[in-house]
């Protein structure tokens, strides 16, 4: 390599804002070398093995894997090269201390605007040119790529010119000769430092966005504002001193980050997960069976589908698999999944303490979902703001404390608090659409890839996801199998249709072509397991003795009773609805016994109780032996009543005598409880099999290992068996109730209703569980061939109508999700739609959007405040205009998501009060100002509907 004959100005400053004013700015070139320190370190201690593997294999350096750690870390020295440009004189004061050389050569900057990320891109081939960096890719592939890199080092990817890369006119947008001759300097001081590394031959897509990702982490960690005062005023005298500081300093600063893993101390399985007893059949399988078939695949990269029934251990089976998979494969620590922030926050809690019970206190283990932070994991002096960030003069980004906290025990810093860091922790637990993100094109979706690819992903539930979302998890999958990252599915109901398009998509990620894999289905025995090696394809499954053994761990014959409740509200469907939950809740009023009863929606569960609770409270049916849980209450609430009916209806009890919840599609996912009976509205086949999973739930545990207090089931209930009662309206030709809505297609519906009917005429309708789960969710919901037929038309018209709405879900997912893998050329294409900067611009999930709503009450002198009886103000802020962090996350404890088109004629006189309007989070609230007169809450008029927060009912909307 040709040296300048120029060694870096270091008048050419890197960071200034923030930092000292009486000291000079801090050189660019001390900045890159950090950066190219930390890169270093996060190679050697953050990336997992099969990182590590990916990224050398995208360079044709598999077999030189320290070669390509010396090109990600030479990526991460250039990624700032662009601040020798007009971006120099950004700041006035660091802008007047650049030398005389360089202010006298100017070039044209000013002529055009360009930020320095883009300056960077388009300077660096021409800068890679005059070192004499020899690239023997064809179309200089390999410098293009890097020039990639630095353009996308602020988490978005730009079209690469050629023009404006290779033409001298447009070179001069960036200075003279003088600022060219400063660029080579840098970028050659850089690659001495770094020994020199030479090109690589190729430097394909999948493996430029995880470096892309390296290079944001590495710039985020030395560009934290305490870190650049430091080496500000302690500037070593020479590069090769700095850069040995900047190494020994990037050991600390990922530290105290949170980033570096930790090995578990792994306990046997019953201490491991609290629980008493040994594994199941399947738990069983998954340690014995699933090594063997891993060790035979070689790197161990596969996708693991774990089907069996609500309540079978579905989440240690995961947890187990995940034990083996790592291990195999190289990657450290998991990011484990749910459909919700509810299940999400309960998982969150039990993979603490399988963490704690196998000394993990100190690993990072973040809670990843929008909402995290109001979770009681959390305790309030821990949201403080984290050390804030400077990656950009003049786009300081403060450590946010608005994310995820870590539980009282593990604390590995503040720094994974940030916006957009939690996934990067060890342990990360939380709503699937924190991953889904990594593959729509959002600004930092290479974060995500990074912070995913180095673990086990586990989808839990993975039958909750409609059509759009089922193409976004698929694409993640796509790259997760190029990346080898082993998969695990969990599901009590999904179809084998959608498994078998999800494994297909992580098969091709993995490089298996498309057609071959046509001819191909992937089914699981249920229950049990299947694996898929993502190199061979080969396929295993759970062995047919434990697939059996663990059939007969919790078999249950379930009776389905349905309820013909046909009709409208008009002609009787309501009334007959609610005589039909009476006539089944009688004799538990009588005696005594646990119901579930389950609601289509919000104001239909709000009047089953209100008649629930005007019918029976004559009968002595007292006030907390009747609850109510749904998704609008305010979160507290929520939580409160969630905590209060596990902890009396689940596993340990202590059991109630009597006790009825009426309650929405809110108990349908990882909720653990016990009811003799449930009763439910129609809804989709695998929907009812969820709800039925909450019927008897622990019977078995129970007859081996006692009951709660000692109390059998009441007679009632045992005469009858586990029963799940469905209240069908278009049974005898009814039609879907108008306050259903669309909440769920009329097809899967009237289908459903069908099966039951049918198997009623044949055997009573009882349902083998486990054995006949499959079928049944196979005859509802999986693919089958045209079901128009002239002689239904009313059947006709619902198939037409799913198959389009179907069709346009799946087509909306693949506008907006990126490209598969293998496919990838150039990586602007991670950012194909224009505007989408920030993750609210892209949506995971279809539907309309919602908004958090806070019901305040207005008092008749002008008051308002968080109760109805006056005694909590609303939060003030202080002197500097500042709210308390515990005061902010009252509020928002307080908040209820709701359809934001609720108020789209009224959103302007629901706005937050004027004194939250600067704040980040509560500036974005809606607001229900209720008035209080003469000690009652009075309803308020929002388009045409009354509504009012109820202390029993929850939000209520008329």
């Amino acid at each position: 390599m040709r040296r300048p004959g120029q060694t870096p100005d270091e008048s050419v400053w890197g960071k200034a804002r923030g930092l000292d004013p009486a000291l000079p700015p801090y050189p660019l070139i001390r900045h890159l070398l950090d950066a190219s320190a930390m890169a270093l370190h996060l190679w050697d201690h953050f990336l997992s093995e099969n990182q590590r593997l990916c990224i050398a294999a995208g360079m044709g350096l598999e077999h030189d894997v320290p070669h390509a750690r010396g090109i990600v870390a030479l990526c991460a020295g250039l990624h700032d090269i662009g601040k020798l440009s007009g971006f120099q004189f950004c700041d006035a004061r660091a802008g007047g201390t650049v030398s005389p050389q360089l202010a006298q050569d100017t070039g044209k900057i000013g002529l055009e605007a360009l930020s320095h990320d883009v300056a960077g891109m388009e300077s660096l081939p021409t800068t890679l040119d005059e070192l004499g960096w020899s690239d023997t890719s064809p179309e200089q592939s390999v410098k293009r790529r890097i020039a990639e890199i630095v353009g996308g080092h602020h988490g978005r990817f730009f079209r690469f010119d050629e023009v404006m890369a290779y033409n001298q006119a447009f070179q001069e947008l960036f200075g003279g000769a003088a600022w060219a001759q400063q660029r080579a300097a840098h970028a050659d001081a850089v690659s001495a430092i770094l020994g020199d590394p030479p090109l690589p031959t190729q430097f394909k897509a999948p493996s430029a966005v995880l470096v892309t990702g390296v290079v944001i982490l590495a710039d985020w960690l030395v560009s934290q504002e305490n870190y650049l005062k430091h080496r500000q005023a302690n500037l070593e005298a020479t590069l090769e001193k700095h850069f040995a500081t900047s190494c020994t300093d990037a050991a600390r600063l990922a530290r105290e980050a949170g980033l570096l893993p930790v090995e578990l101390n792994r306990k046997d399985f019953a201490e491991a997960y609290g629980i008493k007893g040994s594994p199941n059949p399947l738990q069983q399988s998954i340690m014995e069976e699933l090594p063997a078939v891993v060790r035979q695949a070689g790197r161990g990269a596969g996708i693991l589908l774990v089907t069996a029934a609500p309540g079978d251990g579905k989440s240690e089976t995961a947890l187990e698999a995940e034990r083996i998979l790592s291990a195999a494969c190289g990657t450290r620590g998991f990011a484990f999944v749910l459909p919700t922030m509810a299940t999400s926050d309960q998982m969150h809690s039990r993979i603490a303490g399988v963490l704690t019970r196998q000394n993990g206190e100190t690993a990072g283990l973040t809670l990843v979902h929008s909402m995290a932070w109001l979770s009681n994991a959390y305790a309030d002096d821990d949201l403080t703001a984290g050390p804030r960030v400077l990656v950009c003069d003049g786009e300081e980004t403060a450590g946010e404390d608005l994310t995820a906290r870590h539980i009282a025990q593990m604390r590995p810093g503040r720094w994974l608090r940030g916006s957009k860091r939690p996934l990067l922790a060890q342990y990360a637990v939380g709503t699937i659409d924190q991953s889904l993100m990594a593959v729509l094109p959002v600004r930092h979706n290479t974060l995500r890839m990074l912070a995913l690819s180095g673990k086990t992903f586990i989808v839990d539930e993975a039958h909750a996801y409609d059509p759009y979302m089922q193409v976004l998890l698929g694409r993640l999958l796509n790259w997760l199998g190029a990346y080898g990252v082993p998969v695990v599915l969990l599901s009590a109901t999904l179809p084998a249709s959608v498994s078998d398009r999800l494994i297909k998509e992580y098969l091709i990620g993995a490089g298996h072509g498309r057609s071959k894999l046509k001819s191909r289905s992937f089914k699981a025995p249920y229950p049990g397991w299947l694996y898929v090696d993502a190199a061979t394809g080969d396929c295993n499954t759970i062995s047919d003795e434990r697939h059996r053994a663990q059939a007969a761990v919790r078999p249950m014959d379930l009776t389905v009773d349905v309820q013909r409740v046909s009709g409208t509200r008009a002609s009787g469907w309501g009334q007959a609805r609610l005589a039909a939950i009476e006539a089944e809740l009688a004799p538990l009023v009588a005696g005594e016994g646990c119901a579930l009863v389950v609601c289509n929606t919000v104001p239909e569960a709000q009047d089953t109780y209100d008649w629930i609770r005007e019918r029976f409270t004559a009968q002595g049916l007292a006030s907390d032996e009747l609850q109510l849980l749904h998704a609008r209450f305010p979160g507290d609430t929520r939580e409160e009543l969630t905590a209060q009916i596990t902890a009396r209806m689940g596993r340990n009890g202590p059991r109630p005598n009597r006790r009825i919840i009426v309650a929405t599609q809110v108990v349908e996912q990882s909720l653990d409880l016990d009811a003799d009976v449930v009763i439910s509205d129609l809804a989709p086949l695998a929907l009812l099999l969820q709800r039925a999973g909450r019927c008897w739930r622990h019977e078995t545990w129970w007859a081996a290992n006692g009951r709660p207090g000692g109390r059998d089931r009441p007679n009632w209930a045992l005469e009858n068996g586990p029963r799940l009662v469905v209240l069908d309206p278009l049974a005898e030709g009814g039609a879907v109730p108008r306050e259903w809505g669309e909440i769920y297609p009329e097809l899967l519906l009237k289908e459903t209703s069908e099966v039951l009917a049918q198997r009623a005429s044949r055997d009573a309708c009882q349902i083998a569980i486990p054995a006949e789960v499959q079928e049944l969710v196979e005859a509802v919901h999986g693919d089958h061939p045209e079901r128009f037929h002239w002689s239904n038309p009313a059947m006709s018209a619902a198939w037409t109508a799913h198959q389009g709405n179907t069709a346009a879900q799946r087509s909306a997912g693949t506008v907006v999700v990126i490209p598969p893998a293998r496919t990838v050329q150039h990586l602007n294409s991670l950012h194909h739609l224009e505007g989408t900067e920030d993750e609210w611009e892209a949506a995971t999930r279809l539907g309309a959007d919602s908004v958090r709503l806070l019901c305040l009450y207005d008092h008749a002198d002008g008051r308002l405040t968080l109760d109805a009886a006056g005694a909590i103000p609303l939060p003030e802020p202080d002197g500097d205009g500042q709210l308390a962090t515990a005061d902010v996350r009252t509020v928002m404890k307080r908040t209820i998501p709701v359809r934001s088109d609720w108020f789209q004629h009224d959103r302007e006189e629901h706005r937050p009060p004027a004194k939250w309007a600067e704040h980040p989070v509560l500036a974005d609230l809606l607001v229900l100002k209720q008035p209080v007169r003469d000690g009652q809450v009075q309803t308020v008029l929002v388009d045409r509907k009354q509504m009012r927060l109820d202390e029993e009912l929850g939000l209520v909307r008329r």
